[in-house]
């Protein structure tokens, strides 16, 4: 069965940090790019970062470069986003998506128009920073 699984969210402090996990059954994660979105009460769906098939292959929205980074284990077939200096506003459902078929990252509002089936989209874990 495919499925993408993530964890790792929870309650931290402002300037504290987290590490979400995307886990993949059912496939292998690295023949595609994995991209992160989050979403906000009240707010629209924003790409925050992905990595490629090559994991040097990466980006980052501005509103979180310099403080989140991005990793794959293929062993474990989990993607990472290690978040650093958590503020108020990253408070959101964090999600992680394979953009298959394709490998290389391509721009965050073009994934996030795109018709990936729904067994490639996880179902998110919730991130609240706040004192």
């Amino acid at each position: 069965q495919v499925q993408l699984v993530e964890s790792g969210g929870g309650l931290v402090q402002p300037g504290g940090s987290l590490k979400l996990s995307c886990a993949a059954s059912g496939f292998s994660l690295d023949n595609y790019a994995i991209v992160w979105f989050r979403q906000a009460p009240g707010k629209g769906r924003e790409g925050i970062s992905c990595v490629g098939r090559s994991a040097g292959s990466v980006s980052f929205a501005g509103s979180v470069q310099g403080r989140f980074s991005i990793s794959r284990d293929n062993a474990k077939n989990t993607v990472y986003l290690q978040m650093n200096n958590l503020k108020p506003e990253d408070t959101a459902v964090y999600s992680c998506v394979a953009d298959v078929p394709f490998s290389q990252c391509r721009p965050f509002p073009v994934v996030a128009g795109s018709q990936i089936p729904d067994e490639y989209r996880g179902q998110g874990t919730q991130v609240t920073v706040s004192v």
